[in-house]
């Protein structure tokens, strides 16, 4: 699948290697089967991008920012929506090295899940292997730090629950 309106944006076909693999300490509870599949870090946000460097990051507009966010969402939107019916799909805008970036795709059915999950090893998303996994958490209530929705999150980026990316279209 290539976007031909989004060039930047694209899957590839090719190999997946986990970045971390076999040296990651934490212990996960990684699910057989789930509704829900993470593609793991997988939105580039610019405005991550130019963290390091406040001249760019102050030329950034936030309404371009918003725009290449929303394109990415169509874009995933678009591909996941083939393997089955989405019930939810959130982007975490948290900046801790476990979530940034993370997506997930929660389908009304676990098969539904599996086939994107199939369909997704070996693929590459602009230029980025992706890294596709089964997530236990079917429930975004939970996951998500109410703080952050109320714009009182003391933690920040680096919060454990997640901070959902809003769409505004």
């Amino acid at each position: 699948f290539v976007n031909d309106v989004l060039p930047f944006l694209r899957f590839e076909t090719g190999r997946i290697c986990g970045r971390h693999g076999d040296r990651c300490s934490r212990i996960h509870t990684k699910p057989t089967i789930s509704q829900t599949v993470l593609l793991v870090n997988i939105y580039q946000s610019p405005e991550l991008t130019v963290a390091n460097d406040p001249e760019a990051a102050a030329r950034l507009d936030p309404r371009k920012v918003q725009e290449h966010f929303e394109d990415f969402y169509e874009d995933i939107f678009e591909e996941m929506d083939k393997y089955g019916e989405i019930e939810n799909l959130n982007v975490c805008d948290n900046t801790s090295d476990h979530m940034v970036g993370n997506v997930y795709v929660k389908f009304v059915e676990e098969e539904e899940a599996l086939a994107a999950l199939t369909a997704l090893n070996g693929r590459f998303y602009g230029g980025r292997p992706i890294i596709a996994e089964f997530s236990p958490v079917t429930d975004f209530r939970e996951a998500t730090c109410r703080q952050y929705e109320e714009n009182i999150c003391s933690r920040g980026g680096l919060c454990n629950f997640m901070h959902l990316k809003p769409i505004s279209r």
